[in-house]
């Protein structure tokens, strides 16, 4: 593997959740691959998770790691071809990019998109020119429109702790206090709907995903109706596709809580990716019971990112 950006750059999905449960049971077999590797994780946003479980698993498998805050600690990048930079930015993209290349074996690029421009944003244009001129391997540490890793960890808690062969999944709409992207669910439904689970997708009006990202799931207004009987149920706010980035008032009562779980999924295991707003997103008392299994999702976010790193280093 020599991209890791979505679904699509794997080869065979099931294969590679089994290898990250196998590595969580192992986590120090593999180290020989990293030896006197260098991994560069290229943050141009905040993280918490991200980068502590890939740091995490790059150590584990003997890599060197090397993190950069570039908002914060690098120069400000032009990303626009034949400009005169004589403005705010002040080294570009290719020499920068190129120049990481030259220090890593495999490297990581979280960013985050503007919400402002549909097309600027779901162009990919950061990532993809790191991709273009660092030549090297490259994993995508979240995208203006997915968040493969996040997307594989919660497959892999999923196969871990499902107690049917299919089980039933629900991507869940949640109220939020701003607009937040569309990668994390755009990813999800992308997994989602590449592996064997019955999957739904419940939001209120105004807040479909692009097509591109759902073709495969069942897709309703009627959150009660999505989740009744469900095995897991994946809460997470968006701002809408169209018109791009708005927040549409008014659907505060989608906000998850005990007696809506009660009534109609009293079996469900409730997730986030996380950070999450206790209490608008998600109610505390379901995040403090047994139902949340969202710190355990975030604890596979090691393996996940182990077995991707693992590929990558055998692909070398």
């Amino acid at each position: 593997m020599k991209l890791f950006s979505s679904v699509n750059d794997v080869k065979d999905v099931k294969a590679l959740v089994a290898e990250a449960l196998q590595l969580k049971q192992n986590p120090y077999a593999h180290q020989h691959l990293g030896k006197n590797k260098t991994l560069s994780l290229i943050f141009l946003n905040p993280s918490l998770r991200t980068r502590i479980s890939t740091q995490k698993a790059g150590a584990n498998l003997g890599m060197n790691v090397i993190v950069l805050n570039i908002d914060k600690e690098g120069w400000a990048l032009e990303l626009r071809d034949n400009m005169i930079m004589n403005g705010t930015t002040v080294e570009h993209i290719r020499e920068a990019a190129s120049v990481m290349g030259e220090y890593s074996d495999i490297i990581g690029v979280r960013s985050f998109p503007g919400l402002k421009d549909r097309e600027e944003d779901y162009s990919e244009t950061i990532f993809n020119k790191f991709v273009e001129f660092c030549k090297v391997p490259v994993v995508s540490l979240e995208s203006a429109t997915r968040h493969p890793l996040q997307s594989l960890a919660d497959l892999v808690t999923i196969e871990e702790l499902k107690t049917k062969p299919r089980p039933k999944v629900v991507l869940s709409w949640a109220p939020h206090i701003k607009a937040l992207p569309q990668a994390v669910p755009n990813s999800f439904a992308e997994w989602m709907c590449k592996a064997n689970v019955d999957f739904t997708i419940a939001h209120p009006a105004g807040y479909e995903l692009s097509a591109d990202f759902t073709n495969g799931a069942n897709i309703t207004h009627d959150q009660d109706e999505a989740i009744k009987d469900a095995d897991f149920i994946y809460v997470k706010n968006w701002s809408a596709y169209e018109p791009y980035g708005a927040v549409i008032g008014g659907n505060e009562d989608w906000m998850l809580n005990n007696t809506r779980l009660d009534a109609v999924a009293p079996n469900a295991k409730v997730m986030h990716c996380l950070p999450v707003r206790r209490d608008l997103e998600l109610s505390s008392e379901i995040l403090d019971s047994p139902k949340s299994i969202v710190v355990h999702e975030a604890g596979n976010r090691v393996w996940a990112a182990q077995a991707v790193l693992k590929q990558m280093l055998e692909a070398l």
